[in-house]
């Protein structure tokens, strides 16, 4: 578990972890970055994804997650990256009228677009 260096979190908080077996990593002093990446994803995957679908196991979870990784990286507008997504950048304008396709994803709890060439 990745933890800041918060004075809240005192050495009791840590065995609880400890004792499970799950080993306690501090963040590095002074990055006040370093958790917003992680905050950004965890928030974005409890809004878009777990908050609208029941997980019925841990290999439910999992193909669930595998599936919004992609998504979130190859398909997920980011508004930093002027609309592109992390893994694909946007095309290049065009002005003729163009035809859309939609992808759903999850049963349909997520959209993927595409133009259609």
């Amino acid at each position: 578990m990745i933890r800041d260096r918060d004075s809240r979190f005192t050495a009791l908080f840590d065995e609880v972890f400890t004792t499970a077996g799950i080993r306690v990593v501090l963040a590095a002093p002074q990055a006040p970055r370093m958790n917003a990446i992680m905050e950004l994803w965890v928030g974005s995957v409890r809004r878009e994804l777990l908050d609208r679908i029941l997980i019925m196991n841990e290999r439910h979870l999992r193909t669930v997650l595998a599936e919004y990784e992609t998504y979130f990286n190859r398909q997920r507008p980011d508004r930093a990256l002027n609309q592109a997504s992390p893994l694909r950048a946007l095309p290049d304008p065009v002005d003729a009228d163009i035809e859309v396709s939609r992808r759903d994803r999850l049963g349909g709890l997520l959209h993927e677009y595409a133009q259609v060439a």
